[in-house]
């Protein structure tokens, strides 16, 4: 679990969340009414495919995501009731983390990978 504060667009408001870390997962999928909270505006809405093969369509915007004393603003999907409230990829390689193979926990990546 990863403890990240979540920002409004205009950095007035603020929410700090745990975060299940899910390197399966290549967005960041956060809690829709924390997203409302924070006047994240939806910019479109993309289809997912679940672990078992569902078709899920969901709302997509961009916060900024604090972590670490790292800052990124990162696409995050609008999370219904059930879903999995997750850290994706795309918001640990936005943040320069990774996960340690050994501790499995998030730490600051020597370097990014270039291509």
């Amino acid at each position: 679990m990863a403890k990240v504060t979540l920002h409004s667009p205009d950095m007035s408001k603020s929410e700090q969340i745990e975060l299940l870390v899910d390197t399966g997962s290549t967005y960041t999928w956060v809690s829709s009414i924390v997203l409302r909270k924070l006047n994240a505006e939806v910019k479109t809405a993309r289809k997912f495919k679940t672990i078992d093969g569902r078709l899920l369509e969901r709302k997509v915007g961009e916060v900024l995501i604090e972590y670490m004393n790292e800052k990124a603003t990162r696409m995050v999907v609008f999370a219904d009731k059930g879903d999995a409230q997750v850290l994706g990829v795309d918001a640990l390689e936005g943040l320069g983390l990774e996960v340690d193979p050994v501790t499995k926990q998030l730490r600051k990546a020597e370097a990014l990978l270039a291509l």
